[in-house]
């Protein structure tokens, strides 16, 4: 039967072909030491748990909830904002609870894309920052992902030649996969230029407190006439170590917040009451919370810089995000991201997320998720070191596509 219509816009999901590798390697009693997936390994914090703990034993609390968020959680987002970036939002208009930030990213294409907007998406970047508007019907067009001057420069390009103008900017710093970080001054230029073509700006700023070195990122609307143009999107699963619990935010404009719960009430009740409550007393712990996890993933990146170098696999230091993104060494850039991956898993026991599975652009690269403690980085750096002394007589066996054409 041919495929429905949505599902054919959908590029085969490169993950899985890793993902089918590895468990396949570890039913043959591999020790796959898994750098893949960006799938926080920490326990959630026991005040968190038991938070839940004590509100889950109240029937009442076991009803439909709110599709948008209870008042208490959307108010202590608003203090969150106020506490770290110094911005006012109204917890009743301005602020509405997503099941994570993936599905708010998701209905927010749902509530804004008529069939062919064009949408602006950096490339590579986050699946759903590109397919959430795929399968709501708009089209991508792609542009860089660093935030310099040939960014500003590739979106006014956009804007003069696409047809229709495009409606969209998606952002995301610290980025997912490439950890690249933007500045207030390159928000500045961003909300002017979006406010002059009237186009809307959406923020991915979910490891806004996994960062390292230099000052805390910012938040886009922290710049004065963002809340004209600009929607921000937030999430508890790293900063609190909380992925399994779904639990995010979208924040900002007050018009594209009321048009994103407007879907939203269609298609769901909100989080379970319970898991609400405790990420209310999870934001309102303030700084504490999040320091410990920021810690141990500033630790892990250092070994995982230093041992991987050592391996004679040179890695960028990232200064921010829970994620390595390290070209591919030189022996092997010509097998393309997702060959490469699954030679890891075959030769060295290790797993780590081919870059092509964020755009085109991503695969001379791939993820290193900073998701093991640091013995089994410093055992994954050991693997790495035996499979790249063995020389190129490893890849023999894979063969690039690109070496037929």
């Amino acid at each position: 039967m041919e495929e429905f219509h949505k599902v054919r816009r959908l590029p085969p999901y490169v993950f899985e072909e890793v993902n089918r590798l590895k468990a396949t390697a570890r039913a043959n009693g591999a020790d796959i030491i898994d750098l893949g997936m960006g799938n926080p390994d920490l326990a959630t914090p026991k005040f968190i748990v038991d938070k839940l703990c004590e509100v889950i034993r109240d029937p009442r609390t076991h009803r439909y909830s709110a599709s948008k968020g209870i008042g208490g959680l959307r108010k202590a987002q608003a203090k969150y904002y106020a506490r770290r970036f110094g911005v006012t939002l109204d917890p009743n208009t301005q602020v509405v609870a997503t099941l994570g930030s993936k599905e708010g990213f998701a209905n927010m294409a749902q509530a804004i894309t008529a069939p062919g907007d064009v949408v602006l998406c950096p490339n590579p970047t986050y699946p759903i920052h590109a397919f959430g508007f795929i399968m709501s019907g708009g089209t991508i067009r792609a542009i860089p992902a660093k935030p310099d001057a040939d960014f500003m420069v590739a979106i006014d390009r956009a804007v003069r030649h696409s047809i229709p103008k495009p409606i969209a900017i998606i952002l995301n710093y610290p980025s997912n996969p490439t950890a690249f970080e933007a500045d207030l001054d390159f928000y500045r230029e961003i909300v002017a230029f979006a406010r002059k073509h009237e186009i809307i700006v959406l923020s991915d700023l979910a490891y806004a407190e996994i960062y390292f070195d230099g000052p805390p990122p910012p938040s886009i609307l922290q710049v004065e006439g963002a809340m004209d143009v600009a929607v921000e999107f937030t999430s508890m699963s790293k900063t609190f170590s909380m992925p399994g619990w779904r639990m995010g935010f979208a924040v900002g404009n007050e018009r594209l917040l009321a048009a994103l719960a407007r879907v939203k009430s269609y298609l769901d009740y909100g989080a379970f009451t319970p898991i609400q409550v405790a990420a209310t007393a999870a934001l309102n712990a303030g700084e504490e919370a999040t320091r410990e996890v920021r810690e141990i993933y500033h630790r892990r990146r250092d070994v995982l810089v230093e041992s991987f170098t050592r391996a004679g696999w040179p890695v960028p230091a990232p200064s921010s995000t829970m994620f390595a993104w390290a070209p591919l060494p030189a022996a092997y850039r010509d097998l393309g991201s997702l060959e490469f991956s699954k030679l890891l898993i075959e030769k060295a026991d290790v797993a780590v997320a081919p870059g092509i599975g964020f755009g085109e652009h991503g695969d001379e690269h791939v993820r290193i998720a900073l998701v093991e403690n640091e013995h089994r980085i410093r055992q994954a750096a050991r693997n790495i070191r035996r499979f790249l002394a063995s020389g190129d007589e490893a890849g023999q066996k894979v063969v690039s596509l690109g070496a037929h054409l």
